[in-house]
């Protein structure tokens, strides 16, 4: 069952709306719902992840409910549904940023829920794409905490250490101190060892947690520091090779939550050499028209797992001898689940 989307039928042909929702509530998609002009449209789009849009509407046309839709930070994806379907038409629309564009004949029924698959997947994807950007931030943001960290146990620890050496000395001789005297050391030497317990949790920082501080600043939350809990096992070396640097940031932040640990080949040769490496469980490529296999010979006997990325049917056809073959656009969740199978 794929996975819920909210869909919107934009169209003033009741018969046409009765249709479209019929053959999207047969493939198991979410909210279906109609409306009839290109205001009404615009005015509830922020609600649904697709749109099925009539080119030809009482008051806008189409295309520039579209424009209007990508104008917006979110906005949702966008199948032009016309019964007047030229190429001029089409190109306009996607030109405009509609996702695609079917015309109202026969073949509506059979290409309608191929093209809703491949939205999802392409929303799947995106949703994907951004977790991956905010992981990559996190990552160059905890990479400068540990440059710092270095720099506070180098600068901090040996004065800290001996400022309580010190302490610790006059505590001992506290026979020929006044009582206020003590009672102030050893308020000095809670207070060293409070510095000295910040310096260790900063020590143990896996995460870059903010906190909202007095006058609108943010500083990061050291309340609950240390290794998180469920972080993932390592179970082996993923070797990769794919160009597209979008697709590669996706496909590396599954295959590490299903506990790999990825390093990106950017060559064929590079990737040959990475496959005879010892510990690489899987190699993963880019198919091409070209290099259908990446130049891998995917027939002999080998130690690793071969999982190929495919854009259309036939260069699917040409990588014979992958252990999986994945067609772009891809499910992340299903991707992920698939490498949480060859993990285990």
């Amino acid at each position: 069952m794929p996975e819920a989307m909210r869909v919107l039928i934009v169209d003033d042909d009741a018969d046409m709306a009765r249709l479209l929702r019929g053959l999207v509530s047969s493939q198991g998609y979410g909210v279906v719902e109609h409306v009839v002009t290109g205001g009404e449209a615009l005015a509830v789009a922020d609600r649904f992840d697709v749109i099925l849009l009539d080119h030809q509407l009482p008051d806008v046309s189409g295309v520039e409910v579209v424009e209007e839709m990508r104008a917006r930070p979110e906005p949702p994806s966008v199948i032009i549904v016309t019964g007047h379907g030229t190429e001029s038409l089409a190109a306009a629309a996607l030109r405009r940023g509609a996702d695609d564009y079917l015309v109202k004949d026969a073949a509506l029924p059979h290409l309608l829920p191929e093209v809703l698959e491949r939205v999802r997947r392409q929303r799947a994807l995106r949703s994907a794409l951004r977790t991956a950007q905010e992981e990559l931030v996190r990552a160059e943001r905890l990479a400068a905490i540990g440059e710092m960290t270095v720099t506070l146990h180098h600068e901090i620890n040996n004065p800290l250490m001996a400022a309580s050496a010190e302490v610790d000395l006059l505590l001992a001789r506290a026979t020929t101190l006044r009582e206020d005297q003590v009672a102030g050391l050893e308020a000095v030497r809670e207070a060293l060892a409070r510095i000295a317990e910040i310096v260790r949790r900063i020590g143990t920082l896996r995460e870059a947690r903010t906190s909202s501080y007095p006058g609108d600043r943010r500083m990061i939350d050291i309340s609950e520091l240390g290794t998180p809990d469920g972080a993932a096992h390592i179970v082996g070396t993923a070797v990769m090779y794919v160009p597209d640097d979008d697709l590669a940031r996706v496909t590396g932040l599954l295959l590490g939550r299903a506990g790999f640990r990825v390093r990106r080949s950017r060559s064929v040769d590079e990737l040959a050499q990475g496959a005879a490496e010892a510990g690489v469980r899987i190699v993963l490529f880019s198919a091409t028209r070209e290099s259908p296999t990446a130049g891998l010979e995917l027939q002999r006997k080998r130690s690793w797992r071969a999982i190929g990325l495919a854009a259309d049917e036939e260069v699917a056809r040409r990588a014979e001898g992958c252990d999986l073959l994945v067609r772009v656009p891809f499910d992340p969740a299903i991707l992920l689940g698939d490498f949480q199978r060859l993990a285990g």
